[in-house]
């Protein structure tokens, strides 16, 4: 019995271990391709973009989309005072647009600056 818990113990932190996101974006970005400055924010509560939950969104030049690459959970608590479905923050981004999703490779949230979102 007390190997059978022993292995059971080992096998619960193996899982949880290996069920941890990787990490998907950039630490650093391409100095060969260009850096841009946008409004990220929850693209469903501030960015009216229709979707079923809460999902990282950019808008660049005017218009919204749905990040690939990194995700709302990757920069704190979406819901907090400060979150992506709170306020609208700005980001430093490289990626392209592919199928009208951008695919980033590099995303770093800027110190606090905010944009008044909507209200929720």
């Amino acid at each position: 019995m007390k190997v059978f818990l022993a292995f059971l113990c080992c096998s619960f932190f193996v899982f949880t271990a290996s069920g941890q996101p990787k990490e998907t974006k950039q630490q650093q970005p391409d100095s060969a391709k260009m850096l841009q400055v946008v409004e990220a924010a929850c693209g469903e509560c501030q960015l009216g973009l229709e979707g079923n939950s809460c999902d990282l969104a950019i808008r660049m030049d005017g218009k919204a989309y749905f990040v690939d690459g990194t995700n709302i959970d990757s920069h704190g608590d979406a819901h907090a005072k400060d979150g992506f479905c709170k306020m609208i923050r700005k980001a430093e981004v490289q990626g392209e647009v592919v199928a009208n999703r951008f695919k980033v490779t590099y995303f770093r949230l800027l110190d606090k600056q905010v944009t008044p979102g909507r209200t929720n």
